[in-house]
């Protein structure tokens, strides 16, 4: 009988080993994966520009509460650190992309379209993936965000409702994001950087003049009071003489070929919160380089 057990115990001893190697294995492939979608996550979180505009100047760090005036009185930006009672810990993964694509809240209210949701609608998935997992690894940090400010109560509901229903331009979301060339920028550009998000000049109910894309706007009717280039190809009023490697520069160090340095908020998305434009790999600040080089001209002096 000792005889018999003993191949048996062996035999036992072996698969167990087998069982735990392969455990193993399993978990060491899970963290490396995790590893990796994060890594990914936080540069796609740079190419956003360090979401600045969820980061009060000189306040902590993506903990929300600056405010943006609006027609009818102003919005702030919300936390989106993983602090699970003002932030972004208590939302599940499905909550945080249908307020960056579809604009609707945790509680289903409507986010008004000062955050630009119908931009990251057109987010690849895979990278709303990766960056919805980064997020989450943000310090928490409590700090409610303050209410909307408005003489128009039913500005959020109805409102916006309104407008997304006249002017709302929302995007289909492509597994994966174009791999390179002019493509790759105009995805950058268009869903991920969204350039045209301060640089595309709004009439006075925030709806953006199309037949001005990227054509840059002045102090009377820029982002937060600030000018904002205008950076279509026109010699004249925009960067029509810059060469791919002035504009490959300027993403990275925020120098302009005149080796003045840009200010404001372009400054802020450059440097980002801390990760920003400057992290951009070579060859995707340059495939946004080919497509900004490759839009209409468009004459428009900013002021």
């Amino acid at each position: 009988m000792k005889k018999l057990f003993r191949p048996l115990g062996s035999v036992t001893l072996s698969f167990l080993t087998l069982i735990g190697a392969a455990m193993l294995q399993r978990t060491a492939r899970a963290q490396s994966d995790n590893k990796e979608l994060l890594a990914k996550g936080q540069y796609v979180f740079a190419l956003a520009g360090g979401c600045a505009c969820h980061t009060v100047p000189k306040g902590s760090l993506n903990a929300g509460g600056r405010e943006f005036p609006i027609p009818t009185g102003a919005v702030y930006s919300t936390n989106i650190t993983s602090d699970k009672e003002t932030g972004l810990g208590g939302w599940s993964d499905q909550q945080i992309l249908d307020a960056m694509t579809q604009g609707i809240s945790r509680d289903g209210s409507r986010i008004l379209p000062v955050m630009p949701y119908e931009k990251y609608s057109g987010m690849a998935q895979q990278d709303l993936k990766a960056l919805i997992a980064y997020l989450r690894t943000l310090k928490p940090i409590k700090k409610p965000t303050p209410p909307l400010k408005t003489w128009a109560p039913l500005m959020r509901s109805v409102g916006t409702l309104g407008y997304l229903k006249l002017f709302g331009r929302f995007s289909s979301s492509p597994a994966e994001a174009p791999s390179s060339g002019v493509e790759r920028g105009r995805y950058l550009v268009e869903h991920v950087s969204i350039c045209g998000d301060c640089h595309t000049p709004r009439n006075s109910i925030g709806v953006p003049n199309q037949s001005l894309y990227l054509a840059g706007a002045s102090k009377k009717i820029g982002p937060l009071g600030n000018a904002v280039a205008n950076i279509t190809p026109d010699k004249e009023t925009g960067i029509g003489e810059w060469k791919r490697e002035d504009i490959v520069e300027l993403l990275h160090s925020g120098t302009k070929p005149d080796l003045d340095n840009v200010q404001g908020l372009m400054y802020e998305v450059i440097q980002g919160a801390p990760y920003g434009y400057k992290d951009m790999k070579k060859e995707d600040a340059s495939a946004i380089a080919d497509y900004v080089k490759s839009i209409p001209p468009v004459k428009n002096k900013v002021d």
